[in-house]
């Protein structure tokens, strides 16, 4: 079986946690590449209802192993009630979970930085989700994180933090706030992390690149989406980590090569959370209905999403940008009760026509979408399993969506559950998982 990386082509929430789950009982390892607990993955099982923050979608299929890769950033206190409440629900979290030993920490004073910084943007807040990923990864980046190898080495820690506190504290005067942490008994709960976490930290580089080696099959499970990575995405509204495929290769330590295909994943419409801009949004009663079908809410903020209709120029850029070999489109049953659809082909700003991606967030926020209007199709899909099945016009807003993108949608979701979902038959998602 091939190793696929799986995608998000918007700005997340598109569904890439069934679509992971769904295909785990066709490989032997899940691995996670980037992100922290601001990326929550939806998962329904039988009509339970699961959400994972830190843990791969695959802790939820027997015999499975599961790894957090170097590229997240980890809060552990986060990680222990995951743990616990997967445990508590039946799920087995124990050698099947490994973490990177270069993993970065999110720790309690990150929040508190993090809120201070958003606070202090004023009207020009990013809307992030004020749990410490940003300044985390910034510490990473300017070399004083802590890593979760440094926390099986106690004696460092004094070190560690040291350096930490000076700067956290430096930052609170400069705010005109006052420290909020307390850093010995935080070492003291590091120091505990460590003893109880230490059988399961590694260089999962090592094992990964093993697994390959002897022939296992691994999805890459990303975090966030393409719109938010943070190099290619619309920024500054974006993530602080590599959302993008090559987020794999950074974030778990694996060669381009070991990757055999890329899946993305594109709602038949188009959200996002927080400010930035959203060319397609809709407005309005509409969009209203559909964050309600859709149950458009942080699955762990509980913040509505801006919905809007399908942006082809978004997905398509972001189809080029990661190179996909095929596409699963979530969610289109949520348009079941709508007269028309539309899709938004290209932008048109200061006069001109504009058919790529612009990289000028400015000039993004100006853009108004151009809009090809197809009927609906006015009954129900939930639950079918068979592309024939479909209404007529869903198929043909599904293979209009592959020609305005210019890559093949290989994958429908129809609903919540693992099992509402048709794979098309030539597609080479269902030849890769045949």
């Amino acid at each position: 079986m091939p190793n696929i990386a799986v995608v998000g082509a918007q700005w997340g929430d598109e569904g890439k946690g069934k679509v992971v789950d769904l295909l785990t009982e066709k490989v032997q390892v899940v691995a996670r590449y980037n992100g922290g607990h601001n990326a929550g993955h939806t998962v329904i099982v039988d009509g339970e209802r699961f959400v994972l923050r830190l843990i791969p979608c695959g802790i939820l299929h027997t015999g499975i192993l599961c790894v957090i890769g170097n590229g997240m950033v980890i809060d552990l206190w986060e990680l222990e009630r995951e743990v616990e409440e997967l445990r508590s629900r039946g799920v087995a979290v124990e050698e099947n979970l490994v973490l990177s030993e270069r993993a970065h920490l999110i720790l309690p004073y990150h929040g508190h930085l993090e809120r201070m910084a958003e606070d202090a943007r004023g009207q020009q807040k990013i809307g992030t989700t004020l749990r410490g990923i940003g300044p985390a990864y910034e510490d990473k980046a300017a070399r004083r994180g802590l890593r979760l190898v440094d926390l099986l080495r106690p004696e460092r820690l004094v070190a560690r933090l040291a350096e930490a506190r000076g700067h956290y504290e430096r930052l609170c005067r400069g705010y005109g706030v006052k420290p909020e942490v307390d850093f010995q008994a935080l070492r003291d709960d590091l120091v505990g992390f460590g003893a109880r976490l230490g059988p399961r930290v590694g260089d999962t580089a090592q094992v990964l690149q093993r697994h390959i080696a002897n022939g296992y099959s691994v999805l890459f499970e990303g975090a966030q989406a393409t719109m938010l990575d943070l190099d290619h995405g619309s920024f500054p509204f974006v993530t602080s980590s590599s959302a993008t495929v090559g987020g794999v290769v950074t974030g778990l330590g694996i060669p381009p090569s070991a990757i055999d295909g890329v899946l993305g994943i594109a709602k038949a419409y188009t959200t996002r959370v927080g400010a930035g801009p959203l060319p397609s949004e809709i407005g309005g009663a509409l969009e209203d209905g559909i964050r309600e079908r859709g149950g458009e809410y942080g699955a762990n903020t509980g913040r509505p999403r801006r919905c809007g209709w399908f942006d082809g120029v978004v997905t398509r850029y972001a189809a080029r940008l990661n190179g996909f070999d095929s596409i699963a489109i979530t969610k289109l049953d949520v348009l079941d009760q709508l007269d028309e659809v539309k899709i938004c082909t290209g932008y048109r700003a200061d006069g001109q026509v504009i058919e790529e991606m612009p990289s000028d967030t400015e000039l993004f926020g100006r853009c108004e979408p151009v809009y090809e209007t197809m009927p609906g199709w006015k009954a129900p899909t939930v639950g079918i399993r068979d592309y024939k099945a479909l209404p007529e016009a869903a198929r043909r807003y599904v293979e209009r969506l592959s020609e305005v993108v210019g890559c093949e949608i290989g994958i429908v979701s129809t609903g919540p559950d693992r099992l509402d979902t048709v794979f098309r038959g030539s597609s080479r998602i269902a030849a890769w998982f045949a």
